[in-house]
Parts: structure tokens; C-alpha cells; sequence
């Protein structure tokens, strides 16, 4: 078996994602912490941390990588329907706490967001690089959610939650043509799923996307804040 590093938390550093296991298909390397900075810097190399409660810290960069680019996002004509209804109010930075938990307390399968990366991420979102999108029903009700980093042109998803149907579906939508609007290049979905591939995400070889991402991490989007201004059904779709 191949022996993989150890990463040291005094050490600030990632081997090269092209380094990563074949099998399991991304791992990367063990240990290290949670920082912000150290955060920071795996999704700019490409590499997303990935355990359980019982595990040491693993950091994954799987090739293929799914994506979505923003242009590309698929609105089904039953998804349609339900944007045509208007029946969800989608919004973005409202309520950072509740969709990480909610992320984390509502899969039937168990979770990998552990209180430390919940702690994490909410820092990353107080420094304004983590963000969540809603999606209310018209009870007021947080029925669906998602959080991702935004770093550059470059959107990383990193959990979403529906309470209702259709509910994270249409939030992608939101998200996909308001990450366009504001130029961004690309949306990371780490692993495929029937769902995101349903909504136009696609795998792309782990070199294309580290190419990508060399380009759009240190270039600035064209917004200030997160404050959703696409309202469905917008140009283009």
C-alpha cells in the first residue's frame, strides 16, 4: 500500500494534487487541522477535506472532478414549472448557521461535517469566504440550503440540504445564473452525483479543473457582496 504524508499543523502545506491515490480514487494525505489558511490554500490546490468522526483528517483530489459551469446549468421542464410558480424565495447570506447544521443533521446516510468543520467554515464565512443560499417556502420556512467557498472566479460547493421538494434544485438554479452574472468561471461539485448531473454537472479530468483553477483563483469577481440580483426567469435561460 502506498504510504501517503502526514501533514504536520505547524507546516503549512499540500503535496501536489497530481499525487493523489488511484484507490481509494483522491486521497491525498492525512492529518493537519482545520484552519482557515490551511483551508484556503486546499481549495486553491484543488483538495477538499473528506472524514468521519472517527478518522484523522483526510484531504481528497479526485480525477475525475465534477463540475458545473454556470452556463451550463439544466432546467428540466417539470423544474421549470416550479420556477414558474414562484413558490420559493431564494437568498444568500441569510442564514449560514442553520444550513451548515441542517447540512449536517439532515442526511439519512450520516455526515462528515464534523462540529470542528463547522466551526471552520462559519470563521471562513465571517471572513466573507464561505456562503449559503436559501430557499423559503412561503411560510417563511428554510426548507432548502447549500454552502460552498468562493475564492477567486471559483465557486466550491460543499453540502446541501432539501426539506422539501425541489427545493435544492431550484436554489441551483439561482446559484448557477447568478455565479454567471457575476463572472464566475466554474462551480466545484467534487464528487458525481445522478443529482448534479441531472442539473448539467459533468466530471472533467482532475488536470483540466487544476488548470482552471491556476486561472481563476487570484482573478476578482464582478460583485462586492453576496446579494442575490437573478430572479428566475432572467436572461438567457
Amino acid at each position: 500500500m502506498t504510504s501517503l504524508p502526514w501533514l504536520n499543523q505547524d507546516h503549512l502545506w499540500f503535496p501536489p494534487a497530481e499525487q493523489a491515490l488511484d484507490d481509494p480514487d483522491g486521497l491525498l494525505a492525512l492529518g493537519g487541522d482545520l484552519s482557515t489558511e490551511r483551508l484556503k490554500l486546499a481549495y486553491r490546490s484543488g483538495i477538499f477535506p473528506w472524514f468521519s468522526d472517527d478518522q484523522p483528517i483526510l484531504w481528497w483530489s479526485p480525477d475525475p472532478r465534477c463540475v458545473l459551469f454556470p452556463e451550463e446549468i439544466h432546467v428540466s421542464r417539470s423544474l421549470r414549472r416550479t420556477l414558474n410558480s414562484g413558490y420559493f424565495t431564494i437568498t444568500a447570506d441569510k442564514a449560514f448557521p442553520r444550513v451548515i447544521r441542517l447540512c449536517a443533521n439532515t442526511r439519512a446516510e450520516g455526515t462528515w461535517i464534523t462540529r470542528d468543520m463547522i466551526d471552520s467554515y462559519s470563521q471562513l464565512h465571517k471572513e466573507g469566504v464561505a456562503h449559503s443560499i436559501e430557499a423559503w417556502n412561503p411560510g417563511g420556512e428554510l426548507v432548502g440550503g447549500m454552502y460552498g467557498l468562493a475564492i477567486g472566479r471559483c465557486f466550491f460547493g460543499e453540502s446541501m440540504f432539501s426539506l422539501e421538494t425541489n427545493a435544492s434544485k431550484v436554489l441551483m438554479v439561482h446559484l448557477a445564473n447568478q455565479l454567471r452574472l457575476w463572472g464566475y468561471r466554474i462551480m466545484d461539485c467534487q464528487v458525481e452525483s445522478s443529482h448534479l448531473l441531472r442539473m448539467g454537472a459533468r466530471c472533467i479530468p482532475r488536470s483540466e479543473f487544476l488548470s482552471i483553477l491556476r486561472t481563476c483563483v487570484d482573478s476578482s469577481p464582478d460583485h462586492t457582496h453576496w446579494d442575490f440580483q437573478w430572479q428566475w426567469p432572467g436572461p438567457e435561460v
